[in-house]
């Protein structure tokens, strides 16, 4: 059986809680520190005058390349680590450094606001 796919969150909206254990996700960050002994590293996200984390455990995508301070996109599913904070278990990370973050944010929210707009009328149809 297939996993579920990925529903585009921002590192904030994780950061914060918005999102619940065992949800699949994509999200994206810089890659701030990677400890290939614990399979952990941290993307972290500029949003307003906040820094945003995101903890992503790396073991199913070892080895990779990191790269400090380039640009990851990270599908996974979010688990607990204790505290109430959550992490991230990696399914794929791929390194996507040069991507326009401003224009991905536009678009995951054009997005977001396309598939509101949609169920919507699909609610009216009926």
């Amino acid at each position: 059986m297939l996993p579920a796919p990925g529903v585009f969150r921002f590192p904030w909206e994780i950061s914060s809680g918005e999102v619940r254990e065992g949800m699949s996700v994509r999200t994206y960050g810089r890659l701030k520190n990677y400890s290939a002994e614990l399979s952990e590293a941290v993307l972290c996200s500029q949003h307003g005058s906040a820094r945003h984390q995101v903890t992503v455990h790396t073991g199913f995508v070892e080895p990779f390349q990191a790269i400090a301070g380039a640009q990851y996109l990270v599908l996974g599913e979010l688990e607990s680590r204790g505290g109430g904070a959550l992490m991230v278990r990696a399914r794929v990370l791929n390194c996507v450094d040069g991507v326009n973050v401003a224009l991905l944010q536009r678009a995951v929210v054009e997005q977001r606001s396309y598939l509101r707009e949609r169920d919507g009328e699909a609610h009216t149809a009926c």
